[in-house]
């Protein structure tokens, strides 16, 4: 890989990561224009850890009190021999919890089906058409009021296996999750927040077990070369102006103009696996 193909798929991760376009899909169809075979998953997944940090960035003070509430919690679990979920950052880290043992379920469960995805332009193809989809009835139910503190398990559950199903290359993960939390009824600013601090838990988790695949290969090709490195800090960068632009476009009730676009994208990949 090139330090040039390195800066647009960085660039084009931290983009379609956070606004509901599919990073995955795009990468695929970025990594076939390019004709880059080896390494795939591993890349993709370095990507991912990069668009990690710009929730770190954005979501700092959330994720700062959800680490501190959630040593108080056990603190007073060991003093007073109860639970207490009393605030809405305790709520929330215990929604997160929930909602991410379905994605891992899922993303073990079926873990050889979703990297035959990958191989597969004909099923990205249709994952964007149902990602514009999903996109466009959300847009279309009216907007939630529930808000961090008001979320039950069904909520997280629901929101979780939406996130699983995002693992397909062309299903856009944060599209997906907010068009769950909108379903179930949570208000557009906390839709978005539930959204992307549960994409942590399963980045990590994704990222570990691809690091732990590499310590046991012998294969020799996939490591952090200066290219890997340099997409990470690009996708990173991208990623937090993207964030910061889906607010606004959720705010405004625009989400269902990407629909246009990944049902224009899918149907050019589907007409093109068919006829070319």
């Amino acid at each position: 890989m090139t330090y040039i193909q390195a800066i647009i798929l960085g660039i084009f991760q931290g983009i379609a990561e956070f606004l509901p376009i599919s990073s995955s899909g795009h990468l695929v169809l970025l990594q076939n224009f390019f004709d880059i075979k080896e390494g795939n998953l591993f890349f993709t997944e370095m990507l991912h850890v990069g668009t990690l940090i710009s929730i770190f960035v954005v979501y700092f003070k959330d994720i700062t009190k959800l680490v501190v509430e959630f040593f108080a919690m056990i603190a007073e679990l060991f003093r007073t021999r109860k639970l207490n979920f009393n605030n809405e950052h305790r709520i929330l880290g215990l929604m997160i919890i929930i909602g991410s043992i379905p994605t891992g379920l899922i993303g073990i469960l079926l873990k050889d089906t979703f990297e035959g995805f990958y191989s597969s332009m004909m099923v990205i193809g249709v994952s964007f058409l149902i990602t514009g989809l999903l996109l466009w009835i959300s847009e279309k139910t009216s907007s939630g009021r529930k808000d961090i503190s008001s979320m039950r398990t069904v909520d997280a559950v629901t929101i979780g296996i939406f996130q699983g199903l995002a693992i397909t290359p062309g299903i856009s993960r944060s599209g997906s999750t907010i068009v769950g939390a909108l379903f179930r009824g949570l208000n557009k600013e906390s839709a978005t927040k539930y959204s992307f601090l549960l994409s942590v838990p399963a980045v990590l988790g994704a990222g570990l077990l691809e690091l732990k695949d590499i310590f046991i290969s012998s294969s020799s090709n996939v490591a952090f070369t200066g290219p890997i490195l340099l997409g990470m800090a690009l996708s990173a960068v991208t990623g937090i102006i993207a964030i910061k632009f889906l607010v606004k476009l959720l705010q405004k009730g625009k989400l269902h103009y990407f629909s246009y676009y990944v049902w224009i994208l899918g149907t050019f990949v589907i007409v093109k696996e068919l006829f070319f």
